[in-house]
């Protein structure tokens, strides 16, 4: 276990990350990525604290942050999501790649060590050393957006999606680039996969494999910061503390050990590593933590602000919260449902049961969407009649009218519904709030992709035979038993 101090020295490295067209020279101070920085410190500072029981025992005797634990039981899965909750409800929901997310994928992946192949041992050995430094692990598993309508191997020049350049005695050397990098400039190690479908002919592309992040050649190209330019944040408070930043991670013949490497020139295995492992349901069992933590948040939002405008009297405007509360109420039900109704698999692991779990998966983007469109309603004008800056509420020649015209019927003061009121506009219509709407409709991929795993997780054989035996108990009028198509056609 490390601390959140051990956290921050971890990143003062040689890592090369451009934003605004200069190079970052220290990620830890930088205004676009200071404030996460500062959040994620936090973060391990709470799970290194023994009184908050984030912590278990491993199989080799270590002690660990729970983010790395395999499940073997319900009451695994259980320990494993209460210890996740905390630090989604540390963040509010609004850390899409905190450090546990793609350290469940690690624990999917050493947990059926056997669809790596001969590659085994490197990826129980990567997950170990993770596990047991605490690392902050991220990853990019899509190709960039240049032409989607071609698999990897015919776009127009050979190295666009990452893939294998050279092959050496002692690794391999990987060039291209891969997307959507969250939370890269502020990890320690990068997975670098394809999740997305690859096709006959795309071997070259079909890897996988870790790197740190200050490898020679391996550059990120940041979004711009929603952080670095607010002026506080009592005026930005989601922006100034949790902007993770997205990256395009660029590889330029960037070196690769073979023991960092987990899947190679192997189509087949690298769909499996993360469907025929329990690694993608861990994922996103993490994933639908954190957005039951976000979306318990923004119904809280939703509800203060009505209190405080006097408005949550009015049946019309319960029934908007009675509908956010239906929405916050089955995510966390489905949360519950898959752990409650898990599976032991083959290899002794706990997985959430994927009924349940891609049924909320599959709804995330309409539900998240429905959540911000009834807020939006909720708080009306008044995000949009806020002060510029807390400079109005303290200068002397502005103070009293901020006190006198923005306040409330409960009887709290102006700078409590300023504050209230600039955290609900940071979530609906700041460009930190605009990202995470769009973040939220793509966090699994396109539209069609995860209604996909609900499609095929839903388990179809129980529904269709309950229609089946129900159209077998009865027949044409007249005919005591039901006759099947053929019978009727002869008769």
């Amino acid at each position: 276990m490390r601390n959140g101090k051990q956290y921050v020295e971890s990143l003062k490295d040689n890592r090369t990350i451009y934003i605004g067209g200069e190079r970052v020279k220290d990620v830890t101070t930088h205004p676009a990525f200071a404030g996460i920085v500062n959040t994620f410190s936090k973060m391990y500072d709470m799970s290194a604290d023994p009184a908050n029981g984030m912590t278990y025992t491993t199989e080799d005797g270590t002690v660990a942050n729970k983010m790395f634990m395999i499940p073997r039981s319900r009451e695994d899965l259980a320990a494993r999501r209460e210890a996740m909750y905390k630090w989604a409800e540390a963040t509010c929901g609004f850390a899409g790649r905190s450090p546990d997310h793609v350290a469940s994928f690690l624990a999917g992946f050493a947990s059926h060590p056997e669809v790596f192949g001969d590659r085994a041992k490197y990826v129980i050995d990567f997950y170990k050393y993770a596990r047991d430094n605490d690392l902050f692990v991220t990853y990019v598993i899509i190709p960039p957006q240049i032409d989607r309508s071609k698999a990897a191997n015919e776009q127009e020049e050979k190295f666009l999606p990452v893939g294998v350049y050279e092959e050496r005695e002692d690794g391999i050397v990987v060039r291209g680039s891969q997307m959507l990098g969250t939370s890269s400039a502020v990890s320690n190690y990068l997975f670098c996969s394809c999740i997305t479908p690859l096709r006959p002919g795309d071997e070259d592309y079909a890897i996988s494999f870790v790197v740190p992040m200050d490898a020679p050649g391996l550059k990120l190209y940041a979004r711009p910061s929603f952080a670095a330019d607010k002026p506080s944040t009592f005026d930005y408070p989601l922006s100034t503390q949790y902007d993770e930043s997205d990256s395009l991670v660029v590889f330029e013949d960037v070196f690769i050990p073979w023991e960092h490497v987990f899947v190679y020139k192997d189509i087949e295995a690298t769909r499996a590593q993360f469907h025929g492992t329990p690694a993608h349901v861990l994922g996103n069992n993490q994933a639908q933590t954190r957005l039951s933590a976000k979306l318990k948040f923004v119904i809280g939002v939703a509800r203060k602000v009505t209190e405080m405008n006097g408005t949550d009297k009015f049946p019309q405007v319960q029934e908007r919260l009675g509908e956010l509360a239906s929405q916050a109420a089955m995510v966390e039900g489905m949360l519950m449902a898959s752990e409650y109704q898990c599976s032991i698999d083959k290899n002794g692991v706990a997985r959430p049961n994927a009924r349940y779990l891609y049924g909320v998966v599959g709804m995330q983007d309409t539900i998240y969407s429905s959540v911000i469109r009834i807020l939006r309603e909720l708080v009306g004008g008044g995000v949009l009649q806020v002060p510029s800056s807390y400079n109005e509420m303290i200068n002397p020649e502005t103070k009293d009218d901020m006190r006198k015209y923005i306040r409330s019927s409960t009887g709290a003061k102006g700078e409590e519904k300023v504050k209230l009121f600039k955290l609900a506009w940071d979530i609906i219509g700041s460009e930190f709030g605009g990202r995470h709407q769009q973040y939220e409709m793509f966090y699994n991929g396109a539209p069609f992709v995860v209604k996909g795993y609900s499609f095929r997780n839903y388990g179809y054989g129980e529904p269709v035979a309950i229609v089946d035996r129900f159209l077998a108990s009865y027949g044409l009028p007249g005919n005591e038993t039901a006759k099947t198509e053929k019978e009727i056609e002869v008769g």
